[in-house]
Order: C-alpha cells, then structure tokens, then sequence
C-alpha cells in the first residue's frame, strides 16, 4: 500500500449496494439512507474512482444501524457477488479466467490469492490483508475500515465474504463456501475468513 493508496477504497462498496437497496428500499427510501449516511452526493451521481474508505464504513454502519445486522448482512452479500461479478466482468481478464477454471483448484487458488493480495489496497483501504493458501485457504484483514466503531455479536463483514466466495466459485470450485470465523466488530484481534470446498 503506497500513501497515495491509503486510506481509500474502491467504489464498488458504495455503488453495489446503492444497486440493490432500491428493490428493498424503493428509491426514496434508499436516498433517504445515503442522506442517513452522508452520501447523497455519491448517489446523484455515483463514484468512478477511489473513496474514502470512512465513506464506505459509514455507509455499511448507516445500513446496520437502520436495517438491523440481519437485512444489512442480506444487502451487504448481494453488494458483494455484485462486486464480484463487476471484477469478472471488467477487472480479470478473460485470459487469466480460462487459465484458472482450467487448473486444478489448489493451483488456482494459489495464483488467485496472490492477485487478490496484489490489490488488496483496492478493497482494504488502510487495513492490512494477508493471504495463505491451502485446505482450507485463510484470508485476514487487520484493522478493517469496514469494523472500525462496529460492535455486533455476529460476524460483520458480509460484503467480503460474498465477493470472496463468489469469484472462489466462478474461478476456482464451485463448492467454495466462504466462513468468517473472526471478526473485529465482534471484538476479535483480526477478521478472519476461511475458504473450503
């Protein structure tokens, strides 16, 4: 992570779930969320490029404090496989896509962790991410934006695990299952996801 890097977070945190709350919501109460949130800017017209990462961390607080840790998970997850599904669409190129589904999965998710890694600045902001591969696969974010003033009894960082599990799926098995078994908004030292298939 470099100065210039710190600190920020890629739009898809916010726009993604600006994409789903409209079903939930309807449009009025979705901007009346973002204006909740700080955000209504960010909803007229949507960020292209890098956020600050305490915009992204309000918008997600804003969704558990007025939807409940349950229904904000729901719309986190559903910003998640969007995000995913964004980044297989327009970020991994087709190449690197039919390399990866054509190997065998440990291989996979080998070269597809040290991606992730690589850009981890892109969706970690100013917390440290770390990689380990194997059976399972480990992932951890210390000092996540995302949990940052976040207290909840239930892991909380359901957008991470979605996007996780949903690119694991397309690129690596289609049996991954994504398991956050630590969590900073639940008091843990690291947020930690497990990835089995």
């Amino acid at each position: 992570m470099t100065a210039a890097t710190a600190g920020r977070i890629g739009p898809n945190a916010i726009t993604r779930v600006a994409e789903v709350l409209p079903a939930l919501l309807g449009e009025a109460g979705t901007r009346a969320l973002f204006d909740a949130a700080g955000l209504g800017g960010h909803l007229r017209q949507p960020p292209e490029g890098m956020v600050d990462e305490a915009e992204v961390a309000q918008l997600h607080r804003v969704l558990r404090q007025q939807l409940g840790p349950a229904v904000a998970g729901q719309v986190a997850r559903s910003a998640g496989m969007r995000t995913a599904n964004y980044l297989l669409a327009r970020r991994i190129p087709r190449p690197v896509q039919w390399l990866l589904k054509c190997l065998p999965a440990v291989l996979a998710a080998r070269l597809l962790l040290q991606a992730i890694s690589r850009h981890a600045w892109t969706f970690a902001g100013s917390g440290r991410f770390q990689a380990r591969a194997g059976r399972p696969c480990v992932l951890t974010i210390h000092d996540n934006p995302l949990c940052r003033g976040v207290a909840s009894n239930r892991p909380a960082c359901d957008f991470y695990c979605a996007t996780f599990e949903r690119l694991f799926q397309v690129l690596v098995h289609p049996a991954v299952q994504v398991v956050e078994t630590h969590c900073e908004a639940r008091g843990d030292p690291v947020c930690r996801f497990e990835l089995r298939w």
